[in-house]
């Protein structure tokens, strides 16, 4: 079994590699926008949000689920998470994500996350109405990961999340599928050197349907409507790419230093260079500070070159309470995103490991 679940990591990371890695790399300005389901590029998680995603390579957790799929194989036995962002406070647009991690054999670690975006009411609108006044409607977001994750070794580990993904609004919808893969590599005496590969994102185009694609249309002569369906269009997934790297410094008293390193290759928007540091105090107390840099991120948000409102710089903090001797400990997380235009992007969640 170990060597068959090897076999096909190997395999399929080698197949999603070769078949996607011309598209992966070739994201470029042009091509922005041009992706859907953009909500798979956020980050609900608290935690390694903190740090802008620079921990691909040594993220454990339900984070993981998100980040890089291959660090859930660490749990040791249960993790629980629960997240809710304000995301671009002053929006209105709220996320709100629960994950529940299981170890189920020696090596073998299986997760669940459901992540929810919603927008609030907006004011429906049509071409007689273009300011509102008709009513209005909720849209909602929900992406379903469902992951597993195996340790090879005492340094090897890999795993694969599936996606299933919903968009909807009154009258459409779309749904489609989609998959990560993950590896992660610990070496050093200390096991304090981590390398992270993850794809994520890779899946078939989707599309929408629903009533909200017809209209009725009225001919001469005839005594009925006749009710025209438009055909929606089909888009792609944000593919993307992390490479990764990261480095502790072990101190004594359960103290720790790291620094950590991404670099993020995006198949349709700029790619970007992630630089973050996270010390942690006797285990109890954690501080994050990240970067991302792309470019054009410097720059005013009305310059041409600058097409991200984030602005680049997050930072966060974990509290940590052990509650017993046996491993059961309660977290606090909080991450702050720095944005353009709006007071940032505030996440806060909380944590129980068993």
């Amino acid at each position: 079994m170990k060597k068959l679940f090897k076999t096909i990591v190997t395999l399929s990371l080698t197949i999603i590699i070769g078949f996607t890695s011309t598209e992966v790399f070739a994201g470029n300005k042009d091509r922005a926008g041009q992706a859907g389901a953009n909500e798979l590029l956020v980050n609900p998680w608290a935690a390694s949000s903190g740090w802008g995603n620079a921990g691909m390579a040594s993220v454990k957790g339900v984070d993981a689920i998100w980040s890089n799929v291959a660090g859930i194989s660490f749990t040791n036995t249960i993790d629980l998470d629960f997240s809710y962002t304000n995301w671009l406070a002053g929006s209105g647009t709220s996320v709100v994500s629960f994950g529940l991690l299981a170890r189920v054999s020696e090596s073998v670690v299986a997760g669940l996350s459901v992540m929810s975006m919603s927008f609030g009411e907006l004011q429906r609108t049509d071409t007689e109405h273009p300011d509102g006044g008709i009513g209005t409607f909720k849209p909602s977001l929900m992406n379903i990961n469902i992951a597993i994750a195996k340790s090879f070794s005492n340094s090897i580990h890999g795993g694969f999340v599936l996606k299933i993904i919903s968009e909807q609004i009154t009258d459409m919808n779309g749904t489609g599928v989609a998959m990560d893969a993950g590896i992660q590599y610990v070496t050093g005496i200390t096991d304090n050197i981590h390398f992270g590969i993850a794809l994520k994102n890779i899946g078939p185009t989707m599309k929408f349907s629903g009533d909200g694609l017809s209209f009725k249309v009225a001919i001469d002569g005839m005594s009925s409507d006749l009710t025209v369906v438009q055909r929606a269009d089909e888009f792609e997934l944000p593919t993307q790419l992390n490479i990764a790297a990261a480095y502790d410094f072990n101190f004594a008293n359960a103290s720790r230093l790291t620094l950590a390193f991404n670099f993020n290759s995006n198949a349709f928007s700029k790619d970007q260079f992630i630089f973050g540091a996270e010390g942690s105090f006797r285990d109890i107390l954690m501080l994050r500070a990240g970067y991302t840099f792309e470019n054009g991120v410097t720059k005013s948000i009305e310059d041409a070159d600058c097409t991200n409102v984030n602005r680049g710089l997050s930072l966060g903090a974990t509290v940590q309470a052990p509650l017993n001797k046996k491993g059961l400990k309660v977290c606090i997380d909080y991450s702050y995103r720095d944005t353009a235009h709006w007071k940032g992007t505030h996440s806060v969640g909380a944590r129980i490991l068993f």
